[in-house]
């Protein structure tokens, strides 16, 4: 059931980055060596991550073009989520937000992951259903689904026409 946005909403974008595409920014640190500081984990799933992608200050981990003169502040990540181990929710809290509207990629890894942290800080949650993507349309649906259950998931026109 929707209900009505109230308050001051943020628009959170997540991973929509030169590295993603070309290959709240996802950031590797580079160790001594310059390899990518990534978890085990995470490394596992994303066997082709190398030397240099998503290295700070790099052409891969800055925000597309298109975005550039739109953001209004970033967020360096280092997991899934743009809420863990970053200032994000402080931000957020600074600036009165308690609605926070979220889109980008991946749909059931960084955009699931950043939604539901989001519900468990108690913002009111958006999701903006064709603003995602992931690597199957399969996969897309069933995050979409999953999410449902902590927030509000609309298309980016459903959206627009409730502010």
């Amino acid at each position: 059931m929707s209900q009505k946005l109230q308050g001051r909403i943020a628009l959170i974008i997540v991973d929509l980055q030169n590295d993603f595409l070309s290959a709240s920014l996802f950031t590797l640190w580079p160790d001594a060596e310059g390899q990518p500081m990534i978890s085990p984990h995470l490394l596992e799933r994303r066997p082709f991550l190398q030397k240099g992608d998503f290295a700070p200050g790099s052409w891969g981990q800055a925000n597309v073009d298109v975005l550039t003169p739109l953001v209004d502040v970033t967020v360096s990540k280092v997991a899934y989520s743009a809420f863990f181990n970053t200032q994000l929710d402080w931000i957020l809290r600074r600036a009165g937000i308690n609605t926070v509207v979220v889109c980008g990629i991946v749909t059931n890894g960084g955009v699931a992951s950043t939604v539901r942290d989001a519900h468990m800080r108690d913002y009111q949650t958006v999701v903006l259903s064709d603003g995602c993507a992931t690597f199957t349309e399969t996969a897309h649906q069933a995050a979409l689904t999953d999410m449902s259950s902590v927030a509000q998931v609309m298309t980016c026109n459903q959206f627009l026409a409730m502010l």
